[in-house]
C-alpha cells in the first residue's frame, strides 16, 4: 500500500487574529451596509481565532489589479512551496532526483508554465518527473490531490510522488466588491501551503507512524454548478458560494460515505480518525448530524480551522499533518472534502502508530 512518508505545512509570518480582521472589514464594508454590525456577526460564528495570511493586513486595504495580484500569487506561491517541499524532502531523507511525480493543486492564481514547472526548475528536481497540475477543485483539491498521488503510487511501487497544495485565497480579495458573498468570504478564507510525499511499496520511509492509502471516491452532484466557484472579472476572482451547501451535505453525504465504505466491507463504525476539510461551522454541524459522529471526532479539524481559517484545498492537509505529528487512533481514517462542481472527494486510509 502507498504510504505518506513526509508532510510539511507553512505558518505565514503575517498570521492575524480574527477580531482584527473583523474591524478591518468593518471599515471597508460599512459604507455599503447600513446594518453592518448585524452582518459582521458572521466573523464571530466561524470558529476562527487566527487567520494565516501571506501579506500584512494593510495590503488588502489598497486596490490591486488582477495582474498585480496574480504576479504576487506566483512569487509567493513559489517561495513558500519551495520551503515546504525542502522541509518535506529533508524530513523523509529524499533527494530531488528520487521524486518520480509531482502533483500541483491550486485554485487561487494562474501560471503557465504551471507552478510545478517553476518548482522543478528552482529545486532541480528529476528532469524526467511526471507533472500533473490541477486547477479548479477548490476546497476539494486537498483530498482529490492526495487520492491522485495515492493512485499513482499504487500503480508504481518505485514511485515517490510529491503533492504540493498552494492556496493564497487572500490575494483574490476584491476590496471594491461590496457584495454579501465577498463580505462572508472575507470572514473565512486565508492562505495555506503544504507538501506531501507519498511512496510506493518499494520506497516506504522509516517513520513509526504509518498512514497508507487504500482507495478513493469522487462524486459529482448534477445541476449544482453555481453552488461554489469563481466569477472571473477584469478586476480578478469574484467568490461565489451558496448558503445551500450545508443542506446539500445533509441530503447526500451519509449515503455517499456509506456507499464508499461498503466497497471495503466497512461502515462508519470502523472509522477511528476523521480528516475533514473545515468548510465552516455550519458545514461541520451538517457532517456531525448526517454521519452521526460527535464533536470530539472533528476536534482536530476544528483546531485547524480555529488556528488558520479556511485555506481551501490546503486545509485538509493541515488537518492530516496534525494527525501525523501529534498521533492518532490505530485503525481506519476517512478524508473528506467538498468543492466546486459541486462535488465531494473521499479517501480511505489506514493509520498505525507502530511501537
Amino acid at each position: 500500500m502507498p504510504s505518506l512518508i513526509s508532510i510539511a505545512k507553512i505558518d505565514f509570518p503575517d498570521r492575524i487574529e480574527q477580531h482584527i480582521v473583523k474591524q478591518y472589514a468593518r471599515n471597508i464594508f460599512q459604507p455599503s451596509f447600513p446594518q453592518i454590525e448585524r452582518i459582521l456577526g458572521v466573523f464571530d460564528n466561524t470558529g476562527i481565532n487566527t487567520r494565516n495570511f501571506c501579506k500584512p493586513l494593510a495590503y488588502y486595504g489598497d486596490l490591486h489589479g488582477f495582474q498585480s495580484q496574480n504576479d504576487e500569487y506566483i512569487r509567493i506561491a513559489l517561495e513558500y512551496a519551495v520551503i515546504a517541499v525542502e522541509n518535506c524532502m529533508d524530513s523523509a531523507h529524499v533527494s530531488g532526483s528520487d521524486i518520480t511525480d509531482i502533483i500541483f493543486v491550486s485554485t487561487t492564481g494562474l501560471s503557465t508554465p504551471s507552478l510545478d514547472a517553476l518548482i522543478v526548475n528552482k529545486l532541480r528536481l528529476n528532469q524526467n518527473i511526471t507533472r500533473t497540475p490541477i486547477f479548479g477543485l477548490g476546497c476539494a483539491g486537498g483530498v482529490g490531490g492526495f487520492a491522485k498521488a495515492g493512485v499513482l503510487a499504487q500503480s508504481n511501487p518505485d514511485a515517490i510522488v510529491l503533492l504540493v497544495n498552494v492556496e493564497l485565497c487572500s490575494l483574490t480579495f476584491l476590496n471594491n466588491d461590496f457584495s454579501k458573498s465577498n463580505l462572508v468570504g472575507s470572514s473565512l478564507f486565508s492562505d495555506g501551503v503544504t507538501a506531501c510525499l507519498i511512496a510506493g511499496d518499494n520506497k516506504k520511509g522509516e517513520s513509526s507512524r504509518t498512514i497508507s492509502f487504500l482507495g478513493s471516491q469522487s462524486k459529482m452532484y448534477y445541476d449544482s454548478l453555481d453552488v461554489m466557484g469563481w466569477q472571473f472579472q477584469d478586476s480578478g476572482f469574484k467568490v461565489l458560494f451558496s448558503q445551500d451547501i450545508p443542506m446539500i451535505i445533509s441530503e447526500n453525504i451519509y449515503k455517499d460515505v456509506s456507499q464508499f465504505l461498503s466497497r471495503y466491507d466497512l461502515t462508519m463504525a470502523n472509522i477511528k480518525n476523521f480528516i475533514f476539510h473545515p468548510g465552516g461551522r455550519k458545514v461541520l454541524t451538517a457532517y456531525e448530524e448526517s454521519l452521526q459522529i460527535s464533536a470530539a471526532d472533528l476536534k482536530t479539524t476544528r483546531h485547524v480551522m480555529s488556528d488558520y481559517g479556511n485555506m481551501s484545498s490546503a486545509t485538509v492537509l493541515y488537518v492530516l499533518e496534525r494527525f501525523y505529528e501529534k498521533g492518532f487512533v490505530d485503525g481506519y481514517g476517512l478524508m473528506l472534502a467538498m468543492g466546486p462542481g459541486f462535488c465531494s472527494e473521499m479517501a480511505l486510509i489506514s493509520m498505525t502508530n507502530g511501537k
